[in-house]
């Protein structure tokens, strides 16, 4: 059973015009991750998510007060042995002054209903080994794989 107290949270696709409070939210993820989000990388990944031909998209976590709370960056994927579709989530985020709300499991679950839309087999995601918070409400939403993620930089 979840021990997150839930809030009225809205998720939808993120809006053109909100590139300011998708910067504010996103600039936490980077800044979690050690990965300062510059603004040349920022204005390159907000490009991305506005051109509707570009793989990257983006769901928000709206709160009742209107303010950006979460992100959920995510793209198609092939799966040539499953002669299938699935969709990925690349990055996750909810602001740590609105955690315990329900809003990561909220934004997850919208993108599961984009990929059931579309007709995908799997939803997908990693995290560092380390983020315990993450893990515990990823243990209840989703099953943790045998597989190991691997990196070779280019």
């Amino acid at each position: 059973m979840s021990q997150e107290a839930t809030m009225p949270i809205e998720v939808r696709p993120v809006a053109a015009g909100e590139f300011f409070p998708w910067h504010a939210v996103y600039t936490g993820y980077g800044e979690f991750y050690e990965a300062p989000l510059h603004d040349e990388k920022a204005v390159l990944v907000w490009s991305w998510i506005i051109d509707d031909a570009h793989e990257l998209e983006c769901l928000v976590a709206v709160d009742d007060e209107g303010s950006l709370v979460g992100v959920a960056h995510y793209r198609s994927f092939s799966r040539p042995l499953d002669g299938s579709k699935g969709i990925y989530i690349d990055d996750l985020f909810v602001l740590p002054e609105a955690r315990k709300q329900g809003i990561g499991r909220a934004l997850i679950e919208g993108v599961a209903e984009v990929g059931r839309a579309r007709k995908a087999s799997i939803l997908r995601w990693i995290t560092a080994k380390d983020n315990e918070a993450a893990r515990a409400l990823y243990d209840q939403v989703a099953e943790k794989t045998k597989w190991v993620t691997y990196d070779k930089a280019l």
